[in-house]
């Protein structure tokens, strides 16, 4: 009962301090660690003043799930300013009217937003917001693919270059796979349907939508006939499992498969990434205001200081992620004739770009853009991706239910550890 009481107070205490900031000087920002160049906080603080004359201060907060940190503005009536959802989350954040829309007024200041690839803007068009465009409430931040990092002393490109190859029994306790049930589902879902697609009798945008039974089902059979050969199902660990040739090939994000990449090729160990034949998806992850923001103004200042090119490459530089900015800056510090061959990259930077020398990890092809899809809000079908996911994984209880257990524990606890300003070395992100 005493460490209760304890708990309690150290409760009331944090809150009592939270209540007594400045709220007109004060910018709550809530992101993902590792997701920044920290550096830009506090220059921010300083330009911000210089361009309005108001002083701020970033109270800078970190979340790992985003459902946990959906729960804490939607259940807690949080007053963050600045938050960096995940597409799907962006799109149940605007049917639930959780979000504020970003005047793009600056007065003097140049609108640096409009940097935004016009790649990024339609994408962020097919967000489902219930009869709100996306791009009026959100501005993406990084983005990337899906697909297979692996050890090029184990396996040639060719090999890799379809899911099916995950059945291949060379894999054994040598795979890895990102436990994100929306992302492998997703990719999956279009893959095993590419020959219709192929043949015009599915709309790959409108069927990553779907999650019907006989989807679920599909995707759960083709999981099952390789899971025997996964060694882990991980959430960061499998790219320093590459890095260190504990493992030949993991199914993951891009961002990871960058760094994981830099990581092995200073100690020696070759590894590549493609994304495969049949088809994936691409992510975003995007700066939104919530509706229970109180500094309006300084939130829309720090978004549109994070959109000015030098500091979306310093960002990128940071943390291993691919910007969602654009533009002939972006084009000029990324181009590398030394190092990769020319690809397509019009979709992302416009004409210019139709042969350009871009990292493919990074900015991968048109003809391998136009065979991803895009991850979307399940709905009241995710207890039933969940569900599979668990089956497939051999979980003894649903991932549901752990995340719900989750959510209890960590919305009591909420107020005590959201000051952490912890940061690891390693980049890390998490898009469960």
């Amino acid at each position: 009962m005493k460490r209760i009481l304890l708990a309690f107070a150290a409760f009331a205490l944090l809150c009592g301090s939270a209540s007594a900031l400045d709220r007109d000087h004060t910018l709550k920002v809530y992101n993902w660690a590792d997701y920044i160049d920290e550096n830009l906080i506090g220059e921010f603080e300083k330009w911000y003043e210089e361009q309005t004359g108001e002083p701020v201060k970033i109270v800078y907060q970190l979340f790992d799930i985003n459902e946990i940190m959906l729960s804490k503005i939607e259940l807690g009536h949080e007053d963050f300013d600045v938050v960096c959802p995940s597409d799907y989350i962006i799109e149940r954040m605007l049917r639930a009217d959780l979000l504020l829309p970003i005047d793009r007024d600056f007065g003097d200041t140049p609108d640096y937003l409009g940097n935004i690839s016009p790649y990024i803007i339609h994408k962020f068009n097919q967000i489902d917001g219930s009869g709100k465009n996306a791009n009026d409430y959100s501005v993406g931040y990084m983005w990337g693919t899906v697909g297979f990092l692996y050890n090029t002393k184990h396996a040639t490109r060719d090999e890799v270059s379809s899911w099916y190859c995950l059945q291949d029994p060379k894999w054994t306790g040598k795979l890895f796979m990102k436990d994100a049930f929306r992302d492998i589902y997703t990719s999956l879902h279009v893959a095993l349907n590419r020959d219709r697609i192929n043949a015009g009798e599915l709309d790959t945008e409108k069927m990553c939508f779907d999650a019907s039974d006989e989807d679920i089902k599909q995707v759960e059979d083709f999981l099952n006939t390789f899971k025997n050969n996964v060694s882990g199902w991980e959430a960061d660990f499998g790219k320093e499992r590459m890095t260190q040739e504990k493992a030949w090939l993991n199914v993951t994000w891009s961002g990871d498969a960058q760094w994981a990449m830099e990581e092995a090729e200073d100690v020696g160990v070759s590894l590549d990434f493609v994304v495969p034949a049949e088809g994936s998806i691409t992510w975003f992850d995007g700066w939104v205001i919530p509706k229970y923001a109180k500094n309006i103004k300084a939130a829309r200042y720090f978004i549109n200081f994070l959109c000015k090119p030098e500091n979306a490459l310093r960002n990128m530089e940071e943390i291993g992620y691919v910007s969602c900015v654009g533009g002939p800056e972006i084009l000029a510090a990324m181009s590398d004739p030394d190092s990769f061959e020319p690809e397509d990259a019009s979709y992302f930077f416009g004409p210019e770009a139709a042969a350009a020398n871009l990292n493919p990890v990074m900015y991968p092809s048109a003809e391998v853009i136009a065979r991803c899809g895009m991850m979307h809000d399940n709905g009241d079908r995710t207890e039933n991706l969940l569900a599979m996911w668990s089956r497939v994984k051999g979980d003894s209880a649903s991932t549901f239910t752990y995340i719900l257990i989750g959510l209890v524990i960590l919305g009591l606890v909420a107020g005590v550890i959201a000051a952490n300003l912890g940061r690891k070395k390693k980049k890390t992100h998490r898009r469960k």
